[in-house]
Parts: C-alpha cells; sequence; structure tokens
C-alpha cells in the first residue's frame, strides 16, 4: 500500500515509523512545507493518506486524490473535542479519560466517520506533552491493523453521532495569564499549568504592591509542572527554592493559592 503521510509536530514521529516500517510511505509533508502541489500528489498514486497532527486543513480535491482516500488520527474521543486543541482541553476540564480516534476524513474538520477509538486513562501528572506523545503512541500501535481492515472492507466506518459534537479553538499566548491580584481557584491553575506546558506556559506578572522593595517587581514569572516556578531572566526552581530566594517569594505563592 502506497502511502503519503502529512504530520506537524514531533509528536507524530511514532505514527510516521510505524508507517514506515509496515507500508510503502511515498512522501511526506508537514505544515511548514510550501503549499502542497496537487499534481505532484496525483503522481505519487498514493493509496492512501494518513493525516496526524497536520495543521492544515485539506480540500475535497486533495483528499479525492489517494484510491482509499484519506485516514486521520485525532487525539480525543469523537465527537468530543473537535478542532485543535481537544488535549489541552480535556486537560483543562479535568477529564480522567481521553483517547484517540481514527477517521476516514471529509470535508468539515473532524468530522468524518469513525473507524477506530481507543480509550486511555489521563494520569494526574500529565501534561499537555506527556499525553501528546501517549496518545500518538497509542495511535501508531494500532494503525497497521485498522489501515489493513480498513482497505480490504473489513472494517466499516461509523457515522459520529453530530449532534454530541463538542469544539476546541486556537491558543494565544495570553490564555496563559493569571492575574497574580485576583487568581483562579487553585484547582483550575494546577490544570492550566499542565494543559498549557510547554506553550503557552501559565505566567503571571508582579504586582507593585506584592513584590515592592524585592528583585521581582515586574518580573514575569512562569508556573511550571511538578511545583516548579522560574522567575524572567532565571532557571526553573522549586517552591522551596523561591521562597528561600525572594524575600516576597511565600507571599507571592498563597496569593496564587499554590501553597
Amino acid at each position: 500500500m502506497k502511502i503519503v503521510f502529512l504530520g506537524t509536530s514531533d509528536f507524530v514521529a511514532p505514527v510516521l515509523d510505524c508507517l514506515r516500517k509496515n507500508f510503502e510511505v511515498v512522501a511526506s509533508f508537514s505544515s511548514t512545507d510550501q503549499e502542497i502541489e496537487i499534481e505532484k500528489l496525483r503522481k505519487l498514486d498514493p493509496d492512501l493518506f494518513v493525516v496526524a497532527s497536520f495543521g492544515k486543513i485539506l480540500k475535497k480535491e486533495v483528499l479525492d486524490i489517494p484510491k482509499y482516500g484519506a485516514v486521520n488520527i485525532h487525539p480525543s474521543l469523537l465527537p468530543e473535542y473537535r478542532g485543535s486543541t481537544p488535549i489541552q482541553v480535556t486537560i483543562l476540564n479535568g477529564d480522567v479519560n481521553s483517547g484517540i480516534t481514527i477517521i476516514k476524513m471529509d470535508e468539515e474538520m473532524d468530522h468524518g466517520p469513525i473507524l477506530f477509538q481507543k480509550e486511555t486513562e489521563i494520569t494526574d501528572n500529565d501534561t499537555f506533552e506527556t499525553l501528546s506523545k501517549r496518545l500518538f503512541k497509542l495511535g501508531a500501535d494500532h494503525l497497521p491493523q485498522v489501515l489493513n481492515d480498513y482497505v480490504t472492507g473489513d472494517l466499516k466506518p461509523a457515522p459520529q453521532d453530530h449532534e454530541r459534537a463538542t469544539f476546541t479553538s486556537l491558543l494565544k499566548k495570553e490564555d496563559g495569564f493569571i492575574d497574580a491580584g485576583n487568581p483562579p481557584p487553585p484547582d483550575k491553575i494546577k490544570r492550566m499549568i499542565r494543559a498549557y506546558f510547554p506553550w503557552p506556559g501559565v505566567w503571571t506578572k508582579c504586582h507593585p504592591e506584592q513584590s515592592e522593595g524585592s528583585n521581582l517587581e515586574g518580573k514575569i514569572l512562569k508556573l511550571l509542572p511538578e511545583d516548579k516556578i522560574q522567575v524572567e531572566g532565571k532557571n526553573p526552581m522549586s517552591y522551596k527554592d523561591f521562597m528561600n530566594g525572594y524575600s516576597k517569594g511565600k507571599e507571592i505563592l498563597e496569593k496564587l493559592k499554590l501553597i
């Protein structure tokens, strides 16, 4: 089977490795490549496109090129969390389970019929980074069997329940900002820290009244997983070291309700 792979993030490397071991990968593209020329794709005569965290919408004329269409690995249990940030949102919402869904793509975002789903537990320590790696590895582990069964007709696509669909949106740097003078509840902060690591990160800026007389005034503080904090221009440190090293450190952590 001749496959064209379209994927961008480092997290999808296991998917490409799996395809190379089990099929003939005739080309691989990321969203950072120049515009994909349709005629060049046609000349590759692919049987199937496999898409994972590509970051671009594929038009119908592109999806129609392969003999068996295009298959996408999406890191949520569709129809929940369609869109670009399903992993962040599932951690933010405090979900205890996530999973991957392999769908046959159509022109609408994450809308196509389901070929396969697999659930996995979310741990209390999972970040966007760790959960992303685990989910795409999970998808890669099951992909060869799913593709073979789909192409032979042993696996029939099942329509999604579109009435149950929920949607996620793009993240901005500002989404990670916390007002140190009026922070959200501590459980939400902790979920934000996990969901937004490593980008956009959770950060705040020391209020003058909180940091007056200290070397923290006006500094940006990044809140990191595993109870760590990073002062602008410094290396990450534990909360204990932050309190020992900065006269207002304990006061700031208490205000944020992190201790």
